[in-house]
């Protein structure tokens, strides 16, 4: 299966193999750039960054009847667990709305777990993980352009660990899976997996000796069979979280997937086309182009 895909890509030249990529690109900035219009933000945040409260209880209340009785409140969304556990989130409230909540909470259910993040917090939480998130970029830059201290490659690998970032992030808005403390390690994650994989290929082209079609098949080879093994381990943690209804593994594992399988888009489309026309034009001096 994968030769066969690779013998599929390999048939096209550089130009097109890196229009798919950069069309995905481009749709998944118009998201973003849509999202931030309409709601402020880029990414749909969850109550780790906007501030909200989450409850746990355990109850035989069906959600609809979870729903009709905090009507009067900023219910987010309702969570079911296992063992007749459910968790309940709601928005940011003043202190007056929190304090009636809480009586109502203790009313109706005396053994709830309440938890709140302040929205003072929360933003304090956004600056925090967007300064992970550049200096993660910063020192993948860095040790990119020093181990292979060529523009081109190097900006190929920068660019897919972005590109890897924004259209998973674009389909998290698409489908609703909110920015947490969870979904945010996760594309930190992300940002290593991304700059293995393209190092993988970048090596394999520059460095070794060879013609440039068998480098490519070699490294294709090798990165497909790493990639698959990732999505299948990855693929198992999803099923097994949504059986448990284990929401923060499941999502870190949902973010997870759908990473992925945008890597193996763009490090096998737009960075392989990347590095076949930087190595067939000539600019990559010692290095066979067939």
């Amino acid at each position: 299966m994968g030769f066969d895909l690779y013998d599929l890509v390999n048939k096209y030249p550089s130009s097109q193999m890196m229009a798919i990529p950069l069309a995905i690109f481009a749709i998944a900035l118009l998201v973003i750039g849509g999202n931030y219009m309409i709601t402020g933000v880029p990414v749909n945040l969850g109550i780790d960054f906007a501030g909200g409260t989450a409850v746990t209880v355990l109850t035989d209340d069906s959600t609809d009847e979870i729903e009709a009785y905090f009507a009067a409140y900023p219910l987010i969304s309702i969570g079911e667990g296992l063992n007749r556990g459910n968790y309940i989130r709601f928005g940011p409230m003043d202190d007056e709305q929190f304090r009636s909540l809480s009586r109502d909470i203790g009313a109706r259910y005396p053994d709830a777990k309440v938890d709140q993040i302040g929205e003072s917090f929360g933003q304090t939480l956004q600056q925090q993980a967007l300064i992970a998130l550049l200096f993660s970029f910063i020192g993948m830059s860095f040790v990119v352009f020093i181990a292979f201290r060529s523009v081109i490659p190097s900006v190929a690998v920068v660019f897919a660990g972005l590109a890897d970032i924004l259209v998973t992030a674009a389909i998290m808005n698409i489908i609703g899976l909110p920015l947490s403390l969870g979904t945010t390690a996760a594309l930190l994650m992300l940002i290593g997996y991304s700059v293995d994989s393209d190092i993988l290929l970048t090596t394999r082209v520059l460095k070794r000796q060879g013609k440039l079609e068998e480098k490519l098949k070699n490294a294709f080879r090798t990165g497909f069979i790493m990639t698959t093994t990732t999505l299948s381990a990855v693929t198992a943690l999803l099923v097994v979280s949504w059986i448990g209804q284990i929401e923060i593994i499941m999502q870190i594992a949902t973010v997870l997937l759908i990473g992925l399988l945008v890597d193996l888009i763009i490090t096998w489309m737009f960075n392989a086309g990347l590095l076949k026309w930087y190595v067939q034009s000539g600019r990559a001096k010692g290095v066979l182009p067939r």
